[in-house]
């Protein structure tokens, strides 16, 4: 427990650390506030005893009571808001942490770790630590406090009661610390089996189209279910374990109360013990019980905080690339591979490739589905870390910059764009956080989404929905193009942006891409004609390595998979019905 609490405290903040000391430091004022009612008892009996009770006795005892529970309700409040506080402050700093963590890890660590373990983490695991984390560690803090406390009084009435009582609370803690143990394989099972819960139904919600496009409802639901009956598995397992120990520490609890009350008893019969202390003991003993009621109603959770705790620090110590490199301007915005190897875990993605790509120039990648394509783009922009050769900005290896000041040369338009669940503004405005308004509408209007934006219902105040849900999908691109027109870098990365366009909206995206693209370095991944072919240098990919290069007027004369990729596009294109003969 005292581990557990230690590794909770060390994983906050500074600040929040303090937050939560000053509450153990005022719990232990708390727990004096509550044994202020022992002497207050033990004037109104006494004076009963000896039948000597008077109206001032009586005054005294119920202003000692009062003052107890006021200053016990003011310090109790004082520790809650400190707490909660602390808490909240922590789960958000720890989030922010995450956040800017996972901006310099690998992109592979999204592939390897899964959406799922990454939600939970950000999600359940920091929800855990800001509400159930701090009032699980201050409860059980609290109550072990609240009872040293108490047995501490017992000391100045009997030493051997005290003994007994202390004894009490020793194997009380050993066995809560027993529990923990005891819980900690079915913790284990539980994180992890709530990580793939959180994963099978992110994954069943973001496919749910396909599955019911192809009837996939048993399989995918069956693959839900699988996952949300282990985690209640686990759980029940876990609390079974948690009521077991539970139900035993509380048997030892309430005996030791029994055995203080016969030992008290037994002593006032044969004299070594008065009435008055006899009673005092027994009241105690009760007041023990209820302290340690409360931390044994808590405690079985520790382990899970541990587990909280172990998880936020696994996604905080994920390996990162390095990023603390010079901040850099490079004179060109010329682009080039030399000799690059990239491997994804054990598989080749790309081999021996070396190119240039001139400043100011249309260079476009082309080939296969799976050649590397889309891992080349991600290469320059230094997504991954490459295994062998060099990448350059400006003939500067991307390594040597700090990674900001190399990312902020580079916009993005992809063929899958994702919008936040903001206003389109704000959207927009992701390009430049300090953009006005003025300046968002002349991005929209450069990337033609102006006006369909203002025939939403509240225009740029338009909240769109997660994944911009609410939008076509030529809507959702023209907004990812104005606000790659907002950050206005050197650099742009078209991947296949007009791939899934209908022809309605692909005359207003290629116009919205002229305005984007003008005087700039221009690398594309395209499958149409008209998009390669006014490319400075055409690229084709194969099998990770450079199949063929030139313009397309030059791979036109060669044989090879450009041009049969190009022919099969002119027979798709002008493709009919009575085309075919049959």
């Amino acid at each position: 427990m005292l581990r557990t609490i230690k590794k909770f405290f060390d994983f906050c903040a500074e600040k929040e650390r303090k937050q939560f000391y000053l509450a153990i430091f005022l719990g232990v004022f708390n727990a004096i506030f509550v044994a202020m009612r022992i002497p207050a008892i033990y004037l109104v009996i006494g004076k009963i005893v000896e039948n000597n009770l008077s109206a001032r006795d009586a005054y005294i005892a119920v202003a000692i009571m009062i003052s107890s529970i006021f200053l016990q309700t003011i310090v109790s409040m004082k520790t809650t808001m400190l707490q909660t506080r602390a808490g909240y402050n922590t789960a958000s700093i720890k989030r922010m942490e995450i956040a800017e963590h996972l901006r310099y890890v690998p992109m592979g660590y999204f592939n390897s770790e899964g959406l799922g373990k990454v939600t939970s983490i950000a999600t359940n695991t920091m929800e855990s630590m800001s509400g159930m984390a701090s009032r699980c560690i201050m409860v059980v803090s609290k109550g072990v406090i609240t009872s040293a406390v108490i047995i501490l009084s017992m000391f100045f009435f009997d030493v051997r009661i005290a003994m007994v009582a202390l004894i009490t609370l020793v194997i009380y803690l050993l066995g809560t610390e027993l529990m923990i143990r005891l819980e900690s394989n079915d913790a284990d099972h539980f994180t992890k089996s709530q990580d793939e819960m959180v994963s099978r139904i992110l994954e069943y919600v973001r496919g749910i189209a396909e599955i019911r496009n192809f009837n996939l409802f048993g399989s995918k639901v069956t693959d839900v279910d699988d996952s949300i009956d282990r985690f209640a598995k686990y759980s029940t397992s876990m609390e079974t374990t948690y009521e077991i120990m539970m139900f035993l520490l509380n048997i030892l609890n309430k005996l030791s109360g029994v055995v203080i009350t016969i030992m008290s008893i037994t002593f006032y019969l044969n004299g070594s013990m008065s009435l008055i202390y006899a009673v005092m003991m027994i009241i105690c003993s009760f007041m023990i019980f209820e302290s340690l009621d409360q931390v044994g109603s808590f405690n079985g959770l520790t382990r899970a905080i541990e587990n909280c705790v172990d998880k936020a620090n696994e996604a905080l110590s994920s390996p990162v690339m390095k990023i603390e490199g010079k901040e850099v301007s490079p004179d060109t915005m010329t682009l080039a591979m030399k000799n690059v190897d990239f491997s994804y875990e054990e598989k080749r993605i790309i081999d021996d490739i070396t190119f240039e790509i001139p400043e100011k120039t249309q260079t476009a990648f082309v080939g296969p589905s799976g050649g590397g394509k889309t891992t080349l783009t991600q290469l320059l922009a230094r997504f991954w870390d490459i295994d062998e050769g060099t990448v350059s900005l400006g003939g500067i290896d991307v390594r040597e910059y700090n990674y900001d000041s190399l990312m902020k040369n580079f916009a993005f338009v992809f063929q899958n764009v994702y919008l936040f669940n903001d206003t389109i503004e704000n959207n927009i405005r992701f390009g430049k956080p300090d953009a006005s308004r003025e300046e968002v509408i002349d991005a929209a209007k450069k990337a033609c989404c102006h006006e369909f934006i203002m025939e939403l219902p509240d225009g740029y105040d338009t909240i769109i929905g997660e994944g911009g849900v609410s939008l076509s999908g030529g809507e959702r691109q023209r907004i990812s193009i104005a606000r790659a027109i907002m950050k206005d870098a050197p650099i742009i990365i078209l991947d296949e942006a007009t791939a899934n366009v209908d022809p309605e909206n692909e005359e207003k995206l290629m116009k919205a891409v002229e305005a984007l693209t003008s005087e700039k370095t221009i690398v594309m991944i395209a499958h149409r004609l008209k998009t390669v072919r006014n490319a400075n240098q055409i690229f084709v990919i194969d099998k990770g390595q450079i199949a063929q290069q030139g313009t397309h007027d030059e791979l036109m004369k060669k044989e090879g998979i450009y041009k049969n990729f190009i022919s099969e596009r002119n027979k798709a294109t002008t493709w009919k019905i009575g085309n075919n003969p049959a």
